[in-house]
Parts: C-alpha cells; structure tokens; sequence
C-alpha cells in the first residue's frame, strides 16, 4: 500500500498498534485523506479485496455501536430515501443466519428509512467478525460462535478489481513459461513494489521467461531484459517466447529489447538509466546462477590449444558457447546491489526475491548487502517451512555517480558474518540438516 500510494502521490497513516498492523490478521484501519485514494488502492493493490469507509469497531457489539454512533456524521446523510443492503460475515468463521439477521437489527438506531435492495442497492453496508485462526481443530459447525476477536463496521467503496489480474496472469494460462517462472500473483506484487507506470524504464538482469516483464509492463511501464542464456528468452519458436507472451497481454511494444549478456560483463557504459530493477536471481533449486569463467584454471597445454583454436579459422558456422562457472548467491546479492547502485536512477527501485534458511536467518544477513547510497525499505518474507524467500525493496538514496563496479569481491578483513543464504543451493539439497562437530574443544555447527 505504502507503494502504491507512494506512486500517486499521496500519504496512508497505518494503525499505531504493532497488533492492529500485523499483516496477517485479514482486515486493518487504514487513514487516508480522501476516499479518491481508498479507490486508487482497491484497483491497483493485489491483496486487497474490498475498501470500506470506516464506521466503527470493537471487541464486543456494544463498543461497536458506540463507535458508530461516534461516527454518525459518515453515515447520517444515508438516512432518507437511500436504497441499502447489509452484509454480515466473518473471518474464520461461519455465522448463523438467526444471529446475521440480530446482528442487522441491532443497528435499527441508524433508522435507515430507504428501501432494503439485495440486488443494485445505492450503498452496502458490511459488518465483519475477525476469529483467531482455528484450521486444523475438530470443531463443530458453528462452535465459538460470537466470540471473535474484533468487529468492523463500514459501507463499502470499491471491490479490489486488481486481484482480477492473477487469473489473467496465470502461468498455466500463458504461451510461454518454463519451470522456473514465477507465479502471477507475486509477479504483481513485485511490479507494484517498482511503481510501474506509464514512463518508467524497468530492468530485469535475470529475464528468464519473463514472469516480471509482463507484470511492470501491464502497469504501462518500458521493460528491458537480459540473460546469460539466450535460450531461455528467445524458446524455440518465432516470434522470440517472451515476446509471444507479451503479445498475448497486450504488452508487446514495451519490451523494448533482449539481450544475451553476463550481468558482470554487462555493456552499460553509463549510470543513472533505469528507474527499477526487479528480478528473481537463480538460486540452484530449479536453476542455478552462472557467471563467466572457468571453474578450474587452464593447463598451459591447453591453454596453449585454445589460443591456437581462437587464431584458427572455424570449419563450420556452429555458435561459440563461452566457458561459465557457478555464481554463488551471497556474491550474486552484493554485485546486484552494486549494479543497482550503478544503473538506477536517484529514488529508483531495486526488488528482488532472496531464499534463505529459516532457522539462521537474522536482519543482518540483509543489511551486509548493502553498499553507500542504498537502504532497504521492505522486507517480507514467503515462509515454505524450513526455507522461505525474502522480497527485498532496496531504494537508490544519493545523486552521486558511481563508476561501474567491477564484480571482483573480496572479503574485508575482521568481516565474520556469514549469511544464512550462502551456499543455499547445497543446504537446499542436504535437507538443511545440522550436525555438531568437536574441535579442540569447542562445538561448531557445519552442514551435513
């Protein structure tokens, strides 16, 4: 939301209590200065499902009703001749009709004397029980009932018509995808976290099959993309199969390119150009990173044919395929916050995906990416268990150019922190399990 509103200019003041934030409790109070803004989040936020203008709540009916009544200038011009529907519901829960129907009575104060409409009412008017989450206790069908954690009073605004937009993105529903393609909905999650919109340039340096361009582009915004594997965008057919599938929404004239390059020998010969950076870096569970280079030195025997091989004329015209060696994620991570610093512009946006391991996960591992000139400002993560991933919104904060970094890491010395994502392809694979080992005396943790 803070996104979202960020992009069209306006500010959102969300509830002081850490309890009332929390993100995954299904409805929250949000101010807003105009109702204009409550519309602009419903059709443009993927995880809202309806705006409501807030009348009143509580831990009981008679808060709720105090609250209302509190709040009577909101509704009270709704009292003569407008036409109304109520709707009782709950979170968690199923409500009784007996108790639905008490629940509207007990409103009879508001003295609405419009006629009641179910199917084209002026406005609707909803009433919502939140219960803690009860999934996996035997219980019977309306067990618990009336004993819910909070209660919300409102009139609704606008049904969320951006959740439309994970049906039409659906990656079972699009031409090309492949195993690594990421799902819709938080391919749109993504692009609203880069404030896509008509203007923008957007910069994928891990395109794949394209999930990320088809999402900013959607939103009106120019996409540019590159990979080390040219394959993996162009697919067999013709046209290439990210732009076959830009076509099929619509978007195709704002993938401006693709290119085939290593992201650390990449052709930027200048800074400043994108105002987002968004991507879903390979971490080696489906597909893993790769960089340029060899894994292992030449012998000077063979380094001795590969230059007689270079000098030589080809007998065929098969394509040159160059040497690439695995890129570890901790190092992939800096130099792509490095290169973010390098290419966006000042206030632009770097979101990414980072998988970690739950147990060692801690704020560091995050914060040690980052270089002069960059904060993060979201974090959130995708919990799959032992694991999860990481959506990091890191902004570009300085106006200072910087030259273009040269990819070439080295480990400060008295720098011991290891993050919980390095090496994650080999904890992923080794099932993230532990054994203590004895050195000297002292007990360290390795992976099996």
């Amino acid at each position: 939301m803070h996104s979202i509103a960020e992009l069209h200019s306006f500010s959102l003041a969300l509830p002081e209590s850490p309890e009332d934030r929390d993100p995954t409790r299904p409805y929250m109070v949000v101010g807003l200065g105009h109702e204009e803004h409550a519309l602009i989040l419903a059709r443009r936020c993927i995880l809202v499902k309806s705006v409501y203008e807030f009348y009143g709540q509580g831990s009981t009916y008679d808060e709720l009703h105090v609250s209302t009544r509190i709040n009577e200038t909101k509704w009270a011009r709704y009292i003569p001749e407008t036409s109304f529907r109520f709707i009782v519901t709950a979170h968690n829960h199923k409500i009784p009709q007996s108790r639905q129907r008490a629940v509207i009575e007990s409103f009879a104060y508001m003295n609405l004397l419009g006629k009641i409409e179910m199917k084209n009412p002026q406005i609707v008017l909803g009433c919502f029980e939140e219960y803690t989450n009860r999934n996996g206790l035997v219980r019977s069908k309306h067990e618990g009932d009336g004993h819910f954690r909070q209660v919300y009073f409102g009139r609704l605004l606008e049904e969320g018509s951006a959740r439309q937009l994970v049906g039409k993105f659906d990656v079972k529903k699009r031409v090309y995808y492949g195993n690594t393609s990421m799902e819709a909905e938080i391919s749109l999650l993504m692009a609203n976290q880069t404030l896509a919109a008509p203007g923008k340039l957007v910069y994928d340096p891990f395109m794949g099959t394209g999930s990320m361009a088809y999402t900013t582009s959607h939103f009106g915004a120019l996409v540019f993309g590159s990979d080390i594997d040219g394959r993996q965008m162009r697919g067999k057919g013709t046209p290439p199969g990210v732009i076959h599938a830009a076509r099929q929404y619509g978007t195709e004239s704002r993938i401006l390119d693709l290119c085939t390059f290593d992201v650390t020998r990449n052709p930027w010969r200048c800074g400043s150009l994108f105002d987002a950076i968004v991507t879903d870096p390979p971490y080696g569970v489906r597909a893993g990173a790769k960089r340029l280079g060899r894994k292992k030195e030449l012998s000077e025997e063979k380094l001795k044919q590969m230059l007689e091989l270079r000098n030589s004329p080809r007998t065929d015209d098969q394509p040159y395929f160059p040497p690439t060696k695995p890129y570890e994620l901790s190092h992939l991570a800096v130099d792509l916050v490095l290169l973010a610093r390098h290419l966006l512009k000042p206030g632009g946006r770097l979101v990414f995906f980072l998988p970690t391991v739950t147990d060692e996960y801690e704020e560091l591992d995050v914060q040690s990416m980052l270089c002069e000139g960059m904060e993060i400002i979201a974090n959130s993560l995708q919990d799959f268990g032992s694991w999860g991933r990481r959506l990091v919104t890191i902004r570009k904060t300085t106006n200072r150019k910087y030259e273009r970094p040269s990819f070439e890491q080295e480990t400060p010395a008295g720098i011991t922190h290891i993050p919980a994502h390095k090496d994650f392809r080999e904890k992923y694979f080794q099932g993230f399990k532990k054994e203590d080992e004895t050195d000297d005396g002292n007990t360290s943790i390795k992976y099996k």
